[in-house]
């Protein structure tokens, strides 16, 4: 590993930035999420997911579950099932629909009893955990031998056109042709090294790919998008907002010059029994 990629590991894991910085509300969360808005075909992601939890009855537990989109719809296509949300930001659990229980916690160290849930899910966060492996191990530890566990993460071939906008509006700022790359929150437990983690806890991990592009008309849902990664900033090795208003300027003039600007995204979710 290059000091670089281990410096961009540990902001990508540091637990006081994601509680008090990057999830201290659902502002960047909820702009990441939005850009999806305009991506073709449509995936209903918490669709996907209570579709996955048809067979499940019990208590469901929302690992990470930030400002409550999929309890949401859990509470309302599944209202037989006992939902519990955990996060390690308390400030995002303000969004959770109120009379779900909802707790601090970390994934390291679930304050659940072993076998104590019918379903986890893990959605868009495994990359966060200090320790990967360590998470999934309690993950499994928590579900019942016949429950199931729903992982969700992108692939590292993923809007490979926000990183190529970025490295040329850095390059712009800094003068250099072609600047650094932006931080990938993914990287670490990406679509294509999730299996590995997961096939050491459970026996079929079935993933579900869920490709699209986005195509957009108006710059502002993607410069909202690339700005929502302001809690690492410091990480980007280059003048964070200078470089958003560059970028901004760039998607502008493409825009006008060719009607819209496309993103490819492939991520998927990782259906996990034992």
């Amino acid at each position: 590993m290059t000091e670089l990629s281990a410096a961009h590991d540990a902001a990508v894991t540091d637990r006081d930035r994601l509680a008090r910085s990057a999830y201290n509300g659902d502002r960047d969360l909820a702009a990441r999420q939005s850009l999806y808005q305009w991506q073709m075909p449509r995936h209903d992601l918490p669709g996907i997911v209570a579709e996955q939890l048809s067979a499940v009855h019990g208590r469901v537990v929302d690992v990470g579950c930030g400002n409550g989109k999929f309890i949401k719809r859990l509470r309302q296509d599944r209202p037989d099932v006992e939902l519990l949300g955990l996060d390690i930001a308390p400030g995002i659990l303000a969004d959770v629909p109120g009379a779900v229980a909802v707790a601090v916690a970390d994934v390291a160290r679930l304050p659940l009893a072993t076998a104590s849930v019918d379903a986890a899910l893990a959605l868009h966060m495994l990359y966060h955990a200090s320790d990967i492996a360590q998470a999934v191990r309690e993950l499994a530890r928590v579900v019942t031998t016949d429950g199931l566990l729903i992982a969700s993460t992108n692939s590292d071939r993923d809007k490979a056109e926000l990183d190529e906008l970025w490295m040329r509006a850095a390059g712009d700022v800094l003068g250099t042709g072609r600047g650094p790359a932006r931080i990938s929150l993914s990287a670490r437990f990406s679509l294509e090294k999730a299996p590995a983690f997961l096939g050491e806890e459970f026996g079929h991990v079935e993933t579900i790919e869920l490709p699209g592009t986005i195509t957009v008309r108006d710059a502002g849902p993607v410069v909202a998008h690339m700005a929502s990664y302001q809690a690492w900033a410091d990480q980007h090795d280059v003048p964070f907002e200078a470089t958003i208003e560059r970028a901004h300027t760039i998607l502008d003039e493409h825009i006008a010059r060719h009607g819209a600007f496309e993103i490819h995204c492939l991520g998927g979710m990782l259906v996990c029994r034992r």
